[in-house]
């Protein structure tokens, strides 16, 4: 059972996108679920003048609370870490050790038994570094809680090498038909950064393609998990995750 949950997004999307449809799951089992945001989210856009920095951070951050909402959870449960977009600190830094506190403290104020974080190797710098911070926070508890990894930006950039090693995790994938509907209107709450964005004033700026999104319109979400020893690598079922 994961019981008590909380979700590290790098960025506003990253939690519908990567693990929307399992938020909607333990949402609809009244398990509690919190939201840790690591980045301010600035430079999907840098060069708009429309939606200067603090417009795009406001703004971002409701359509985060926004598709909170849409998977069933409380727009309070999220904490905002502020830490500069396209430039997330690792733990060796003052600026990592601090963020690295503040997760400690978040997760002995929770106290949940799963931590949903981006899989270690996803292709984006940020994610690398929230992955890492977030290894660092859990290293610091005594009794840390389990933690799955999802996937977003594997699924089009992944090299060889950011692919799962043999071993090194059993893959889990969950069914979330049943939710898909919550999921999609999760990630449309994200609408700056789908086509037709409302930033629409910088040429340079970010906004998900079609043939990205497809992967997320999937009824299945994938998960990985270190795997422990001698446990075999299997695929669990939606009822297997949410149900002793």
């Amino acid at each position: 059972m994961l019981g008590p949950t909380v979700v590290i997004a790098p960025h506003p999307d990253d939690e519908s996108l990567g693990c929307g449809g399992l938020l909607a799951l333990l949402a609809r089992a009244r398990v509690p679920v919190w939201c840790a945001l690591m980045s301010d989210g600035t430079m999907s856009h840098p060069h708009s003048t429309k939606f200067p920095a603090p417009a795009r951070q406001a703004l971002r951050e409701t359509e985060l609370r926004l598709a909170l909402c849409e998977l069933g959870l409380r727009a309070d449960c999220l904490l905002p870490l502020n830490l500069p977009d396209g430039r997330v600190p690792g733990p060796e830094t003052p600026a990592g050790q601090t963020a690295v506190a503040r997760l400690v403290e978040f997760f002995q104020e929770k106290q949940p038994a799963t931590v949903l974080c981006p899989w270690r190797r996803d292709p984006h710098p940020d994610h690398r570094a929230t992955s890492q911070l977030v290894q660092a926070a859990l290293q610091q508890l005594p009794h840390p809680p389990r933690l799955l990894e999802y996937l977003v930006w594997a699924w089009e950039r992944a090299a060889p090498a950011d692919l799962p090693r043999p071993g090194e995790v059993s893959g889990w994938q969950l069914d979330i038909s049943s939710v898909l509907a919550e999921k999609q209107r999760a990630i449309a709450a994200h609408a700056s950064q789908l086509p037709g964005s409302c930033i629409n004033d910088d040429p340079t700026g970010f906004t998900l393609a079609p043939t990205m999104l497809a992967h997320f319109a999937s009824p299945t979400e994938v998960f990985l998990e270190t795997t422990v020893a001698n446990a075999a690598s299997l695929i669990q079922s939606s009822s297997d995750l949410l149900s002793a």
